[in-house]
């Protein structure tokens, strides 16, 4: 033990660097590809799963994701691996946070500034995700081992809102030009700052959020961030709202007749960065099945069309799992309030309008199936040069071995500057940023009101995963996830309505108030020391199928 280790890294010698110090922030980003390797177990997937514009979608084996979506126990751990994951990336940022000092050689203080401010907005990011997802979990700010109860949200909050303020305060105030694509910024911890307020004043109905040791931040506070955010960060709306969609890239655009002489193209055609994204989780064009599969979106994947027929029946959509099906009453409710609206068809597929030859109920056991289907992010195919189909887009313009599984690189985008306008307008109560963003679509002015902000954020957000936690801050989840019951849809190709289970989605929702069970591996390891979340292991909340 007083030996120093001449041939291996550990805390003896390690980080001392500046690459040291590169290389530990990588490993606290490689935490975001973790989870989306295994997505039906990570924040985003399981926020669109159950929230109201979306069913659970799959095969009749895949459980867990209808559970989830009726917010149904499957099983006694179901969300293991997400918990696992982000609390190893949790005590990747907290080491960082403690040893980055011991690093020379940076080049400037800006620098190190940034990179320090970094690992502060990922713990910040991992436990906003966390407090959303279970609501109260082990506040781990250091990395000596303890087993901690449950922290209150009001703990919870105020580590978050301080290291968010930390970030904010330490990183410098350049354009998002000069931070490496991928990487979180100045611009990006405002941008979540706001976030977070907005779900811990509404869903906790508070009037600011607290800080470590005394403190808050105001509305005020939050409302000055997010205009020097929009004046200072150099990120623009991209103008027309379907080239952030990969569907536009440039192997697909011309062959797909909804985008074709239309003069459209896709923002991260050849790796190009959006400059409307302010925080997003970047893919690798050569995943394998070994420890890269999160190197590829992996949402994409299981949030595609279920497989099993002609690309050509589903051009220019490529094959998936089938989970998430749209629920028709969005497509309804957007038709009816914005019948001109071009987000519309820009975000979801009209499959009997648009893909007449589609056979429904992939491999015969698609579950609560629909007439709908989310565009953002779904596999692209693209025709290719021999005359038939390449699983992806990427196949021709990175060279990405061809595997349906594997050959999804689109980026997952987490915040953008859209979200940034609609979040300022509802705190300022003022409609001027939410009708830029109306203007993009190509729709008239409206006054601010709640119900034009909540429409905007809806339709401009949609399977964006911000709807659910959306619905639950402004009180509505309970009887808009309700309506859910009764909603036309397929089970293996045959007509069917979604059903209600446990008692219904507005019992479980009242029971649980939209949090998902700890994982009882967690409770067993803890000694007791955890306790499970209201709602969970109580009769009726176990799944078992559809039929």
């Amino acid at each position: 033990m007083d030996t120093s280790n001449l041939t291996k890294k550990d805390t003896s010698n390690y980080p001392q660097t500046l690459t040291d110090a590169q290389q530990m922030i990588t490993g606290i980003y490689s935490n975001l590809n973790y989870a989306v390797a295994s997505p039906a177990s990570s924040s985003y997937f399981v926020s669109e799963l159950v929230s109201d514009d979306r069913f659970g979608g799959g095969g009749e084996n895949d459980k867990m994701v209808q559970a989830l979506d009726l917010m149904l126990n499957y099983g006694s751990s179901m969300l293991q691996d997400f918990w696992n994951t982000r609390y190893k990336g949790i005590f990747r940022a907290n080491m960082a946070i403690e040893t980055l000092d011991n690093c020379s050689g940076f080049e400037s203080d800006d620098q190190k500034n940034q990179i320090k401010g970094e690992a502060y907005f990922m713990r910040a990011f991992f436990y906003s995700e966390m407090a959303t997802l279970f609501g109260q979990v082990p506040l781990v700010v250091a990395t000596d081992p303890v087993n901690l109860p449950k922290a209150t949200p009001e703990e919870l909050y105020a580590q978050i809102a301080t290291d968010l303020k930390t970030a904010i305060e330490m990183m410098p105030s350049k354009p998002y030009t000069s931070v490496e694509a991928g990487h979180a910024t100045k611009w990006a911890a405002e941008a979540l700052m706001a976030r977070v307020y907005l779900f811990y004043t509404g869903f906790y109905t508070k009037d600011a959020l607290p800080l470590v040791g005394g403190g808050s931040v105001s509305k005020d506070q939050v409302v000055a961030w997010l205009e020097d955010c929009i004046e200072n960060s150099g990120h623009t709306l991209v103008g027309d709202y379907r080239n952030l969609w990969s569907y536009t890239n440039k192997y697909t655009v011309e062959d797909y007749d909804y985008t074709k002489g239309k003069g459209l193209k896709w923002v991260e055609d050849d790796g190009a960065v959006n400059p409307e994204t302010m925080f997003s989780v970047k893919f690798s064009n050569f995943p394998s099945w070994s420890t890269t599969i999160g190197y590829a979106n992996q949402n994409a994947l299981y949030f595609g069309i279920r497989g099993g027929q002609d690309l050509a029946k589903t051009f220019p959509f490529g094959q998936g799992w089938g989970m998430g099906p749209v629920n028709p009453t969005l497509w309804n409710d957007w038709k009816a309030a914005e019948p001109t609206d071009i987000r519309r068809s820009a975000s979801i597929i009209d499959i009997p309008q648009e893909l007449p030859n589609y056979t429904k109920g992939g491999w015969a056991d698609f579950v609560q199936e629909t007439d709908y289907w989310q565009k953002k992010f779904s596999p692209v195919s693209a025709k290719n040069t021999e005359g038939g189909y390449a699983s992806s887009y990427s196949v021709l313009m990175y060279n990405t071995p061809e595997n349906f599984q594997l050959d999804n690189t689109m980026d997952q985008v987490i915040i953008r500057l859209a979200d940034v306008y609609l979040m300022h307008s509802e705190l300022t109560q003022t409609n001027t940023y939410m009708n830029k963003v109306r203007e993009r679509a190509g729709l008239t002015d409206k006054p601010y009101s709640l119900a034009n902000i909540q429409n905007e954020r809806r339709w401009e957000l949609a399977f964006e995963g911000t709807r659910w936690n959306d619905i639950r801050r402004w009180g509505l989840a309970a009887d808009l996830l309700d309506k859910q019951i009764g909603v036309a849809c397929y089970y293996k190709a045959t007509a069917d309505v979604t059903k209600s289970f446990g008692g219904g989605y507005k019992a479980r929702y009242n029971a649980t108030k939209g949090f998902f069970p700890i994982p009882e591996a967690q409770i067993a390891l803890s000694q007791g020391v955890l306790v499970q979340n209201d709602g969970w292991g109580t009769t009726g909340a176990e799944y078992t199928g559809w039929k």
